[in-house]
């Protein structure tokens, strides 16, 4: 398995957020890498209060936060954060801490098997509504010590003892395949690659991703899109939606603007 991510993809305004807040990428142990994304771990202290944006990915995360104003750090806590719809925004203010757990697309299900994905997908509920034993927040959040408090997280995680799941990796590995190969633009081509019929697709989507495949494919466009957005104020919209897969540059201009809230030349330009 590669290493934790190093592009910014989803994140709205990245430079901002690393301006405002100490955000790091972790690895988990060995073990847990299959099925773990990389943990994302965020520190600030901000005079004046910030929101961030993200265009979420096709990722269940499990989030231990800790948010506070002046000396008091706040009490911590841990949640489930199924995949997000929409445009997701955060506002930090004063102190606080976060300590997230992105699972792979895919991933999430041999934690929690009982149950399909998208039981979670669209919802952030409390971790012990999801998880036995109970998530210990001040285990993860308390120590100064970075290298800690990704221990703790991999105590935790190592403790819930994911078991290996074929449907989980077949997942994963369609998921993949969507977010690296821009040819992959129809359900119908993904389900021919893998064998299946396109109902069979949707079934393994919806309980082991959450969303259905068709989703993911867009949700990776507008990454891509959102990323080019802002890397380069002067991007051939035209060009780009072709090279996406996009009818034309309105049906992209349409899925950007319903993603991010604003049209993508617009969002260039601020």
């Amino acid at each position: 398995m590669a290493g934790p991510r190093r592009d910014t993809r989803g994140i709205v305004d990245a430079p901002e957020l690393f301006a405002q807040v100490r955000f790091r990428r972790r690895e988990p142990a060995p073990v847990l890498r299959p099925y773990l994304e990389h943990y994302w771990l965020i520190d600030w202290d901000l005079p004046k209060p910030y929101a961030s944006h993200l265009v979420p990915h096709p990722s269940v995360n499990l989030v231990f936060q800790r948010y506070g104003t002046g000396e008091d750090p706040g009490a911590g806590f841990a949640e489930v954060s199924g995949i997000g719809l929409e445009l997701f925004t955060q506002k930090l203010e004063g102190r606080g801490r976060v300590c997230g757990v992105q699972f792979r697309p895919g991933g999430f299900r041999p934690f929690a098997p009982d149950r399909p994905v998208s039981q979670w997908t669209g919802r952030r509920l409390p971790a012990d509504e999801v998880f036995a034993p109970p998530a210990p927040p001040s285990a993860v959040l308390d120590p100064a010590d970075e290298d800690a408090r990704v221990a703790a997280l991999d105590a935790y995680l190592l403790a819930l003892g994911p078991e290996p799941d074929p449907q989980a990796e077949r997942a994963m590995a369609l998921v993949e395949l969507v977010r690296t190969d821009r040819t992959v633009r129809r359900v119908d081509e993904l389900a021919r690659i893998e064998g299946l019929s396109s109902r069979s697709l949707q079934r393994l989507f919806a309980a082991y991703v959450g969303v259905g495949p068709k989703w993911v494919i867009l949700r990776y466009r507008i990454h891509e899109a959102l990323e080019r957005a802002e890397s380069d104020p002067e991007v051939d919209w035209a060009a780009l939606a072709a090279e996406l897969g996009y009818s034309d540059q309105a049906h992209l201009i349409r899925d950007f603007t319903a993603t991010v809230g604003v049209p993508p030349t617009a969002f260039a330009a601020h």
